[in-house]
């Protein structure tokens, strides 16, 4: 929905999907600095001199990796869901490479605050929990891995938003179990220009539970800087 209000209200939108992701059927970039470095050649393949970029949770790490390293190529960037580090725990990590469906699970519990387990999305009929493990159980073998584990091994976090130069919007949920919102303002204070938008009640799945709030936020952030 986001993607769709900015494309229909004057903006360039580039909602793509990661190498061996989605309808991607590239090999898989096993780290954040190397899918930071496709970001960037996705940018020059599409004729873009500078872009704003949109990430969530590892997207987060990817765009906030691509500002450090980018500067004359990222305008704004804007980490949904974010936390550096981004640790993974060995339980998950090996559910993931051992036992898919039942790390499938683990993710979707932890991604869903109260609201997306009972319902009330703004879209009539729509089950959040169901709808996010569909989407999980449709990628290709060994993605959820390979990401979980790029997370966890990323640990030049803090020294990259060090580095960023760009204005920066970190946008968590006070319910989030996949990326705490307790490091925010820390890490918002060791960028450049960064403030933060909690989104109260929210999990990590914050585009869909709570999407009319994630999009006022993008909105304000990208319209205004």
């Amino acid at each position: 929905m986001q993607s769709r209000w900015f494309a229909h209200h004057g903006f360039s939108v580039l909602a793509v999907d990661l190498p061996g992701h989605g309808r991607s059927d590239s090999p898989l970039l096993p780290t954040v600095e190397a899918q930071s470095d496709w970001i960037v050649a996705l940018l020059d393949a599409a004729g873009v001199q500078e872009a704003a970029l949109v990430g969530h949770s590892m997207g987060s790490l990817i765009a906030l990796e691509a500002a450090a390293r980018f500067p004359e190529r990222v305008r704004q960037v804007a980490l949904i869901g974010t936390a550096v580090p981004m640790p993974v725990s060995e339980a998950l990590l090996t559910a993931a490479r051992e036992a898919r469906p039942k790390a499938e699970g683990m993710v979707n519990v932890w991604s869903h605050g109260s609201r997306g387990a009972i319902g009330g999305n703004t879209v009539p009929g729509m089950w959040m929990m169901g709808a996010s493990l569909r989407l999980a159980e449709r990628a290709a073998p060994g993605v959820l891995h390979n990401d979980l584990n790029a997370c966890n091994a990323y640990t030049r976090g803090m020294d990259a938003a060090a580095a960023a130069q760009c204005p920066a919007l970190l946008v968590v949920g006070s319910r989030d179990m996949m990326t705490s919102p307790r490091g925010a303002p820390k890490l918002a204070a060791s960028m450049k220009n960064a403030r933060v938008a909690a989104i109260e009640g929210s999990g990590h799945a914050l585009m869909a539970e709570y999407p009319d709030a994630v999009l006022d936020a993008l909105r304000d952030f990208l319209t205004t800087a």
